[in-house]
Parts: C-alpha cells; sequence; structure tokens
C-alpha cells in the first residue's frame, strides 16, 4: 500500500496493491497495522457505511462536533466519485481550504479525512457505490452541514448542471455560518 499525503497533509490518499490475472483481483482494502503506520494516526474505527447515488447526486459536506467527530476511511466498490475534505478546524494552517481526489472501483483508492474535515463527494458515474468507516458511531445531534457550494470554499466540483442534493444538504449552513472544532 503506497500512502500520499495531499495539500492538506492530514488528509491522506492510499493506493493498495492490487493482485490480477484473467480470473479477477485480489488486495486487501484495510490493515490496521499498515495504517497506522502509513498514517502516523492511532484511530479505532467503530462502524462501517455503505451508500449508493445515482448519477450528479452530491452528498455533504458533513461531519460531527466534538465528543462525536469522526474520521473516515472512505472508498468506491461500484462506479467513481469526486470526494472532498474541507479542513474546519480554526487554528489549523490549512484552515478554509479543501483538498478532492476521484475515487473509483477502478483506481481501488481510499481517502483518509480526519476528524475536524467536512467531508462530501459527487457522482460521476452512472451510479456509485460508496464504503466508509468511521472512528465513532452516527450521532445526529452532532452533525452538522455546509453547503456544498459556499463561495468562500469555491470547491472545483467537476459539474456541468446543478447536483441532486437531500433537503438536508440544500439546508446546510455557509462556511462562515458553520461550527468549526477548536484544534
Amino acid at each position: 500500500m503506497i500512502a500520499e499525503r495531499l495539500a492538506i497533509p492530514d488528509v491522506i490518499l492510499f493506493t493498495p496493491k492490487s493482485f490480477g490475472d484473467d480470473r479477477g483481483f485480489f488486495f486487501e482494502s484495510f490493515n490496521q497495522q499498515r495504517f497506522a503506520e502509513l498514517s502516523q494516526c492511532s484511530v479505532q474505527f467503530v462502524q462501517d457505511n455503505h451508500s449508493k447515488s445515482q448519477k450528479n447526486v452530491l452528498r455533504g459536506l458533513h461531519y460531527q462536533l466534538a465528543p462525536k467527530a469522526q474520521g473516515k476511511l472512505v472508498r468506491v466498490v461500484q462506479g467513481e466519485v469526486f470526494d472532498v475534505a474541507v479542513d474546519i478546524r480554526k487554528n489549523s494552517p490549512s484552515f478554509g481550504q479543501w483538498v478532492g481526489a476521484t475515487l473509483s472501483a477502478e483506481n481501488k483508492q481510499q481517502l483518509w479525512i480526519p476528524a475536524g474535515f467536512a467531508h462530501g463527494f459527487l457522482t460521476l458515474s452512472d451510479s456509485a457505490e460508496f464504503l466508509y468507516k468511521t472512528t465513532d458511531y452516527y450521532a445526529p445531534d452532532y452533525e452538522r452541514s455546509i453547503l456544498w457550494n459556499d463561495k468562500d470554499l469555491n470547491i472545483q466540483w467537476p459539474i456541468s448542471e446543478l447536483p441532486s442534493l437531500s433537503g438536508k444538504d440544500q439546508a446546510g449552513k455557509s462556511f462562515k455560518e458553520a461550527d468549526y472544532f477548536d484544534h
């Protein structure tokens, strides 16, 4: 497995070593010891989530506040998405900055998004199945959402038309109004 720190170094793109032949492929999708070594993070995952989205569905930008903050290890097992992490840690040198990566079943890459980041993704293929591990349980009282198209964040989503959003995501706050992390 190869780990690449993105422009915000706490966000890490993992590329597994895949072994394939005419019968199919095999790769180790998660190894706690290797993850800790490459990320230099000691985390425990407590929940796995699986979602399916149609083309042009945008989910996010979601996060949970402390004490229920979640780190997420995300990947796509069918299709392709553009995945985004936004630093919302007030005292971070990259506060208010974002990074993005294209994750797909084909590239098998995973993105580590630590607690203190808002997360979202846009489905690029006809449909996509998205898996993610979290470091804390879903806690709706601590959940927050930032508008996907906030002008201050200026995320460069690869879209040509307005995305399909949930009611919760349509009602997200602007970045300036959002609740941040005291990091």
